[in-house]
């Protein structure tokens, strides 16, 4: 029998942890988009942890930006940030404030809305491909910059929410390394995932670009 979700928000202490405890313990949650069209919901099932100034792979490695400045706020706000000039991706802040530590939503299962979903991401051949893939994941549910900071644990109606969902059990969560992360970031083993869940991303290490001769 699968338990009902529990829909009760996020609190605030829950993401102010490390952001080792917090990534694996996001598996199982619930993301709620609310839209103009409806809501759209998604169980979230592959996370990357990114801690800040002490993580050669982390947005805020060398310091506080523009881009990155959310990062630096509140835990339980949303960082959303822009890349290749084509996608966005969400972060979650956590971790004390100043820490800049953050966890990448890298997939999930929609659970709600999927008609909405399937309106932005026409070129899934099914549902488990809605939404996996970081970049998938922001467009499936219209994610963009004009929602960075957003308080995600509000109990209000916000844009974003993170509710509490159905946590997994830790035999459950597996890990390993980045995807697509270079040099000296890329090794640490800071991707966790749903054993054998359909909707995570396959891993990929990060390739070089080649300049053009």
């Amino acid at each position: 029998m699968i338990a009902t979700p529990d829909r009760t928000p996020l609190s605030r202490e829950f993401f102010d942890r490390p952001v080792l405890e917090v990534a694996p313990d996001l598996l199982g949650r619930t993301l709620v988009r609310t839209t103009p069209d409806g809501p759209i919901a998604l169980r979230l099932t592959e996370v990357e942890a990114y801690d800040g100034p002490s993580d050669p792979g982390s947005h805020a490695y060398r310091g506080r930006t523009a881009r990155n400045d959310v990062m630096f706020g509140p835990p339980g706000h949303v960082y959303v940030y822009f890349t290749y000039g084509m996608w966005f991706c969400m972060n979650l802040v956590c971790g004390p404030e100043d820490r800049a530590s953050a966890v990448l939503l890298r997939a999930g299962e929609i659970v709600e809305g999927a008609e909405l979903a399937r309106k932005r991401r026409l070129s899934a051949r099914n549902d488990k491909e809605l939404a996996k893939g970081p970049a998938r994941l922001a467009t499936a549910l219209g994610v963009d910059r004009a929602l960075d900071g957003t308080d995600a644990c509000t109990p209000q109606d916000t844009p974003l929410r993170m509710l509490t969902g159905t946590p997994v059990t830790s035999d459950q969560v597996l890990n390993g390394p980045r995807t697509g992360v270079a040099g000296d970031g890329g090794v640490h083993p800071w991707r966790f995932w749903i054993a054998n869940d359909p909707t995570v991303s396959p891993y990929r290490a990060h390739v070089p670009k080649r300049r053009r001769s």
